[in-house]
Formats: C-alpha cells, sequence, structure tokens
C-alpha cells in the first residue's frame, strides 16, 4: 500500500517549480486512503510533516509548512491510512526544487547577435558560445535560460536536453517561461563551454496568415541564460561573455522550413579550446529594458515523441517519394552517403492530389527543407527549428550513386496518454486514432488549429469544442493552463477574448465572437471537471466573469446578443467553400445560447469560490439570457428558430428549454431533421460536439447512431474511408473523386470536428465524471449503431477506470474496474435494472439485450410540406 508515482503540480518535471508551494499528487494502487501524510526533508536537515490529515483524495494535497524559497529543494515523501489505525510505509522521496520566483532573482544580462537581420525572408541561425571556469568539486549548478526567439543549448559539445522549440510560443508581451536545467553532473573540473543555437521562432519570424508579419514582438533575437554554480570556491552567478557567428543553418522559418549546409560546420564549437576569436561579441541587452514576467512552464515541454518508418518508398530519378502512413507534426531524419556536395531539398504534403503532393492547402506556408552535404560521408540530418505537417515527403536532387534512408520524427508536447476507446467497427477505431492523432499534431507548446499550413495559431473556438475530449484523451492541462494564462492577459490588454491566442493582428476580426471567446469560461471548467483543480478555476476565475459581463454589456443587459461580428456554426456542410461562415444557423441564436450556457457556468464557478456578490450578478446575468432564447427562438410548443440541427441540438444541450414536453418536442424534430437529411451531417464547430448528445438525451439513441456511423460525405467515418489518418477541418476537404476541396479552408489536421469522441468515451464506452476529480463517476454504456462490443478506460487522479461491455446472443455482460477512491454509478442499458453503486474492485454484471438486428428502424421521414402529412404530424404530436 505504499504510494508511488509522485508528482507536483501538473508537471512531470519537479525541478524549476514555479510556486514555493506546490501541491502534491500520488497514486495508492489497491488501496483506498483514509488519512495521508506529507513529509517534507529540506536542505539544512529540517523535517516538516503535514501530521495525519482525514482526506481520501490523493491528488493534488497542499503544501505543509513553510514555502520553498527561490533555488531551495527539498525531498518530499508520503505515506497513507487505509483504515484508523496502520500507516503504509512512506513513499520513495520525489525530489522538488523551485525556480526562481522573485524577478529580482535575475541578474544576467540577455545576449544578442548584431546587427539585426532584415525581415521579408527566412533568417539564419546563430551560434552563441561563452567559456568559463569551475574550482575543484561541483556541489551544485544551475542554468535557467529562455531566448527572444528559439533555442537549443550545449555544454562541452553535449546537448543540455532533449526539448524542442524551447521556450515555446507565449504572449511575449506579458510573460516567457524559461527552463531550469541540472548542470551538476554535467559540467567539468576547471574549463567548461556553454552554447546555444538561437533562431527566430515564433518571436522574430513569420506567423500568421494573409501573408504574415514578421518582427510581431521584437527585431532582436536574443538569449537569457543565467548559471549558478556552487563549488569549492563557493556560490556564484557565473558571468558569461558569449560570442556569436552564423551557423550552419543558413536559413530557417516555421512556415518556410529549414536549409542547412554541412559544408559551414565548426567541430568542437561549443566545446573548450575552440579558437573564437573571429567570433563577433555579442550585444548585452538589459533585462530591465523587457517588460513579459519571466516565469516557470506550468506544462510539458516540446519533443520528439516517436519515430516512424515509412510504409512505402520510391525512386524516381533524383527524387524519393515517401509515405509514412500517418499525417503527424514533425520532420524527417535523413540519412545520407554518397551525396557529395549535392543539396537535397526534402517537401512535405498531408495527401496526393492526382499523383502528386497536394501543396495547395499549406498556403504560403513553403515547408521545404534543403540540407547541403559536406562530401560523400554518411551523414544523419534534421531540421533543428522546423516543424511541418505531413504524410508524404520528397527528397529531390539525389545523385544516382548516393544512397538515402529516412524516418519521421513525431513533435508535440509531452503529455502523457490518459483515454483509450475501441470497438467491434474498425471505421470507428480508427476515427477514435484519428481524433488521438489530431490533437497530438496540434498540441505543439498551445492547442492550435492545425499543423501544417500559414497559421497553426490558438484558435479558442476549437479547443472550446475539444477540451472534454483532450482532458479525457491525455493529461493536458499543462499545456491548457499555460494557454489560458496567455488568453487572460491579452483579454485584460485588449478588453475582449480574441478569437485566437497569442494574439496576431493579420487581418482576422477582432471583435468578440460566441462559441470562440466562451473559451475563457468552458476550457477552465472542464478541466476543473477533469482534475478536481479548484485552483484552475480560481486563477481564470476573473477573466471568466470578464467575458460572460463583457457580452452582457453587448447585449445591453437583455442577455439577447444579436449585434456585431459572429462566426456562428463555422463550417457548416452547406457553407459555400469560399464562404465557410455561411451557415443555415442564425448566428445570433447560437450568441445567445452560448451567453446563457457560459454565464451559468460562471455562475456555478463563483459559488464554488465562495464569491457570493459575483454569483448572484452571474446569476441574473444567465436567467436574463436563458429568457432571452426562449423568447426569440422557442415557440410554445418546443419548436426552434432557424429549424436546424446546430439549433435544436443547442436549444436542448445548453437547458435552455421551459418544460419536459418542449424538450421532447425539440428532440422529435432534431431527429426528423436528422433523418431527413440522411443522417449526413449538417453541422459545423458548434453544432457538431452536441448533435449526438443532444439526440441521445431526449431518447434518439439509434438516431444518434446512425449518424455517428453513417460513410458517406459528408460524416465522421467518410474521411476514414477516404483513408484519412487525422480528422479534417472540412467534411470535405477531400472529394470522393480523390480531389482537393477549392476552398481556402482545407486541412487535413483539425481536432474540432472529432470533438464526438467525447460522446464515444461517455455513451458509447460509458464513463462519465459526474464529480470534479473522477470522484464519482456514472457507467451507463448505451449500446446501438450494430456495435458487439466496445470498452474505454480513463486514467483519473485515483488510478485506471475501466469499462467494457460485449453482446452474447441476447444478454449483455458489462465488466467495470474501478480504482480505490473512486464511487461508480452503473446503469445497465435494460427496462427495470435498478442503479448499482459500487466501489474499488472488478465487476461483472449482466442483463437481457436485445439483437443488434433487432434495433428499431430510423423514424418516419415526414414532408412537411404536404398538407396531410402535417395534419398528421400535429395529430400525432410531431409538431
Amino acid at each position: 500500500m505504499k504510494p508511488v508515482a509522485l508528482r507536483l503540480e501538473h508537471r512531470a518535471s519537479a525541478l524549476g517549480l514555479g510556486t514555493g508551494t506546490p501541491r502534491l499528487s500520488w497514486t495508492n494502487g489497491l488501496v483506498a486512503q483514509v488519512a495521508y501524510e506529507i513529509r517534507v526533508l529540506r536542505a539544512d536537515g529540517t523535517v516538516t510533516t503535514s501530521g495525519r490529515i482525514e482526506d481520501s483524495r490523493p491528488s493534488l494535497r497542499p503544501w505543509p509548512g513553510v514555502a520553498l524559497t527561490s533555488r531551495e529543494g527539498a525531498e518530499v515523501s508520503v505515506r497513507v491510512w487505509a483504515d484508523a489505525k496502520q500507516a503504509s510505509e512512506w513513499s520513495e522521496p520525489i525530489r522538488v526544487e523551485a525556480g526562481l520566483l522573485d524577478p529580482a532573482d535575475w541578474s544576467s544580462e540577455w545576449a544578442s547577435p548584431s546587427p539585426a537581420a532584415p525581415a521579408g525572408s527566412p533568417r539564419p541561425a546563430y551560434l552563441l558560445r561563452a567559456d568559463f571556469e569551475t574550482v575543484g568539486r561541483v556541489q551544485r549548478a544551475r542554468l535557467y535560460s529562455t531566448a527572444h526567439g528559439i533555442y537549443d543549448l550545449e555544454v562541452n559539445g553535449r546537448a543540455v536536453d532533449d526539448d524542442v522549440l524551447a521556450p515555446g510560443w507565449s504572449s511575449y508581451r506579458h510573460r516567457l517561461r524559461y527552463r531550469t536545467h541540472d548542470l551538476t553532473e554535467t559540467l567539468a573540473a576547471g574549463s567548461n563551454t556553454l552554447g546555444a543555437w538561437l533562431a527566430d521562432g515564433w518571436y522574430r519570424g513569420r506567423i500568421g496568415f494573409n501573408g504574415g508579419l514578421w518582427n510581431v514582438y521584437g527585431s532582436d533575437v536574443a538569449l537569457l541564460a543565467q548559471l549558478e554554480i556552487t563549488d569549492d570556491a563557493g556560490s556564484r552567478i557565473v558571468p558569461l561573455r558569449w560570442r556569436w557567428s552564423n551557423s550552419p543553418i543558413t536559413a530557417t522559418g516555421l512556415y518556410e522550413g529549414e536549409s542547412y549546409d554541412a559544408r559551414l560546420e565548426l567541430p568542437g564549437w561549443s566545446s573548450p579550446r575552440f579558437d573564437d576569436s573571429q567570433w563577433a561579441e555579442a550585444t548585452p541587452l538589459s533585462a530591465t529594458s523587457f517588460s513579459a514576467d519571466l516565469e516557470a512552464p506550468p506544462g510539458p515541454p516540446v519533443r520528439v515523441i516517436e519515430m516512424i518508418s515509412p510504409v512505402a518508398t520510391r525512386r524516381d530519378g533524383d527524387v524519393v517519394r515517401l509515405d509514412f502512413g500517418q499525417n503527424i507534426s514533425g520532420k524527417l531524419r535523413i540519412t545520407v552517403a554518397g551525396a557529395g556536395a549535392s543539396t537535397l531539398t526534402m517537401h512535405h504534403a498531408e495527401v496526393l492530389e492526382h499523383g502528386e503532393l497536394s501543396v495547395r492547402p499549406l498556403r504560403t506556408a513553403r515547408s521545404v527543407d534543403t540540407f547541403t552535404a559536406a562530401d560523400d560521408a554518411e551523414t544523419t540530418w534534421t531540421p533543428r527549428f522546423a516543424v511541418h505537417g505531413f504524410r508524404y515527403a520528397e527528397v529531390r536532387g539525389l545523385p544516382a550513386t548516393a544512397r538515402l534512408s529516412a524516418e519521421a520524427l513525431v513533435v508535440h508536447s509531452d503529455m502523457a496518454r490518459t483515454g483509450y476507446f475501441a470497438s467491434s467497427s474498425d471505421l470507428l477505431n480508427r476515427f477514435h486514432t484519428n481524433a488521438v492523432w489530431s490533437m497530438r499534431d496540434n498540441f505543439v507548446d498551445l492547442p492550435t488549429d492545425c499543423p501544417q499550413r500559414d497559421e497553426r495559431l490558438g484558435w479558442s473556438g476549437d479547443i472550446q469544442v475539444f477540451t472534454p475530449a483532450a482532458a479525457y484523451l491525455y493529461d493536458c492541462t499543462g499545456v491548457l493552463q499555460n494557454w489560458l494564462r496567455d488568453l487572460a492577459a491579452e483579454q485584460q490588454e485588449f478588453g475582449s477574448v480574441m478569437n485566437f491566442h497569442p494574439w496576431l493582428e493579420c487581418g482576422f476580426p477582432s471583435d468578440p465572437a460566441a462559441a470562440w471567446g466562451d473559451a475563457a469560461v468552458i476550457v477552465p471548467w472542464e478541466l476543473y471537471r477533469s482534475t478536481g483543480d479548484i485552483e484552475l478555476i480560481r486563477t481564470q476565475f476573473a477573466s471568466m466573469r470578464a467575458w460572460v459581463e463583457q457580452v452582457s454589456r453587448l447585449t445591453h443587459g437583455t442577455g439577447h446578443w444579436r449585434s456585431g461580428f459572429q462566426l456562428g456554426d463555422w463550417l457548416d456542410p452547406s457553407a459555400p467553400p469560399d464562404r465557410p461562415g455561411d451557415s443555415k444557423t442564425d448566428p445570433r441564436l447560437v450568441a445567445t445560447a452560448y451567453h446563457a450556457y457560459t454565464a451559468r457556468i460562471a455562475t456555478r464557478a463563483a459559488e464554488l469560490l465562495g464569491e457570493d456578490a459575483a454569483a448572484s450578478e452571474l446569476a441574473g446575468i444567465a436567467q436574463r439570457a436563458r429568457s432571452a432564447f426562449r423568447h426569440n427562438y422557442v415557440s410554445s410548443a418546443g419548436m426552434i428558430v432557424s429549424d436546424t440541427v446546430t439549433a435544436l441540438s443547442l436549444a436542448i444541450g445548453f437547458d435552455l428549454l421551459d418544460s419536459p414536453a418542449q424538450r421532447e418536442t425539440a428532440g422529435r424534430r432534431l431527429a426528423e431533421l436528422v433523418h431527413e437529411g440522411d443522417y449526413l451531417i449538417q453541422t459545423g464547430f458548434v453544432g457538431t460536439p452536441l448533435v449526438c448528445d443532444a439526440l441521445a438525451a431526449t431518447g434518439h439513441v439509434d438516431a444518434a447512431y446512425h449518424l455517428l456511423m453513417q460513410e458517406r460525405m459528408p460524416s465522421w467515418l467518410y474521411a476514414v474511408t477516404m483513408g484519412a489518418t487525422t480528422v479534417w477541418e472540412r467534411w470535405d476537404s477531400m472529394l470522393p473523386d480523390g480531389s482537393v476541396n477549392p476552398g481556402e479552408m482545407t486541412s487535413f489536421n483539425h481536432y474540432a470536428l472529432g470533438a464526438v469522441v467525447d460522446f464515444m468515451h461517455r455513451i458509447v464506452g460509458g464513463l462519465a465524471v459526474t464529480e470534479p476529480g473522477y470522484r464519482r463517476v456514472r457507467i451507463a454504456p448505451v449500446p446501438g449503431g450494430g456495435l458487439e462490443h466496445a470498452s474505454t478506460a480513463h486514467v483519473s487522479p485515483f488510478g485506471p477506470i475501466e469499462v467494457a461491455w460485449a453482446r452474447e446472443d441476447s444478454r449483455l455482460i458489462l465488466d467495470v474496474s474501478v480504482p480505490p477512491g473512486i464511487t461508480a454509478d452503473v446503469v445497465l442499458p435494460a427496462p427495470g435494472e435498478s442503479p448499482r453503486i459500487v466501489g474499488q474492485g472488478h465487476h461483472r454484471f449482466e442483463c437481457a439485450y436485445r439483437r443488434a438486428s433487432d434495433d428499431p428502424q430510423p423514424p418516419r421521414r415526414w414532408n412537411i410540406h404536404n398538407p396531410e402529412e402535417r395534419l398528421e404530424m400535429i395529430a400525432q404530436g410531431v409538431l
């Protein structure tokens, strides 16, 4: 019963934390705790304990005693009680260390290559180096570093870490994340050298669409590195004298790609005794000239997560085409021999069109890497500062006598996988896998819309609809926590939540828009539901409240948001390719529905925090918005203005109807519209996450399954039948004839339309959280769609929860595994079955259940324009 897997806050690494009072989490294995005790051993030998705390929760328990100061480390252990008497053994200790918590802790200067390079085309990467000495044995060495730009560090010729694109992209005017590196075992006695590769990245390189912007955050690239050493000469901050040179990376850009000339390599440049007399002195920049707060990162770094070998390779003359079988965010790693001084170009694309790489969807993102070999020797190379979205790649310019091998390196934030799904449908399983891959590919430091074209922005609407699925599939709290800090900082600056964060003035409207701006409320709320971390709500509450109050002002206090710019049900499949916002659903209805929904969430958040005055004010806003929706968009019978699938799904899903009778009417009409549409998708970004739930919640489970399992275009599974390995931006990003949709909004890697996997987890698989942090769950699978079996699992803060059901003749078998500390309400899908309440352990249930062939037929398709059928509809209560 000894606790294991200790962790601090929402980070895997406990080095360089941004708080002196980190909260502790652990796993108890097979034991349900009733109490715990945390012990802290400080460097001076002082021991602090929490004493026995009567608490069954093993996650995010408060720090005991005095806070850590900057740089201070400690060893933390925990033990638990499974009953009133017997304590477990103490866990293995975890080492925790605070970062630099006070701005005054920073005294080193920034170092910048000079002169600044002109904008307008990809610029080179630079090398910086600084020699320094240690005296005798090094007892402690820490390097705190960040950059204007992106950087890699080396010490004595070896990489310091395996991070990629550090320090990532944040709203650099407000906050800049730094890394903490332990160099104690890395430094040698005597001479040492610290080296850095430094490139533009998001800070100074081109970002955004419509041609993009250069120098968004500044015209400099610069490195900040503070080296602190304790050795035989004592403790000190080491003064670093930086020199710089051009690197073999002759040009690099996130959209353009990277060019590398191996003939320009400088062997040993980051090692002692290298002659840097021809290098230039770096320009020192005072830290006081920068306004951004330096912060420890709340989430994981970006890393190379996986390597994929090609599933097909074809050589045609000097061109080698590679198919990796999976659309990814990442880069090629090539090994070439016999290339002489040839220059190889590497082109990337998500799909093929008419047998060629389809590069039009990349818009102005060239996505071409070049490598110039130095000689015939075998060389392995991968771009350092470029990431592309691709499944296919072509290496061009390969001499006839040269040999080439390649793999694709998958790059994204290093998150732990927590959610799984499988079923008897191969197509449905592949769709779920596609959604997982689209999340991976678009969590490159922040939640983006796509990894391939000249955009890759933190669109708020996309992550708003996908957060429930994201929080189930991965431990993404740190990544989204980081993004929410940018949102809140820029919201305060601009007076509104923007349609993407970090915000760029690149031609897109900056007006507040429903569903997109509502991410300020929904994303932290869904993270709280998943983790049980009330501090997420506390930290973001001012932002949540400000958004709701801003929208209330836009409605002039009426609750009816009927003016201004709206994105509406973006990418409704009926919208023309060149007008993706032309939805059949009234955007004012969408806006008012979201206002009512997020005002209600913000009210609940205020109540949780004990903010009584705010709760009262927000409750009034929520009530006015709900009343405005009913008054303007709902008939007394429950029919919805717009009469679209999205409008009805919003009214049902956001609980905006007056009575059960209205809800029943709306559900019947929704099922009818879905049936009239041949069970093909009629929704865009707003309606898609809601429609299956709205159908199931109003008793039309079979209609939900017919919609989910449809294979014709537009549908979720259509893309799978077309060979998709990620979720598309459009339902028809590729047309049935294999040609690419002519619309500009045509990406093959967006997760937003994959938000339905949340329905698959909760309804098909049957696992839903009912108390924040999974303290209590509902296990209630609803079989259908001809599925013979399905399963889902989630690694909760208490441990893994597993649900699996299967049909066997006329019986349904349900297997449930519950970790200690969780209560599960099990609801079997059969009439007359009473709910069961179970706790820790494996449980099997059986009940009578009809076979898939007994599923009822789809509801009748009515013709509302036929007078006789209209009378019959009224008689049957359909109208």
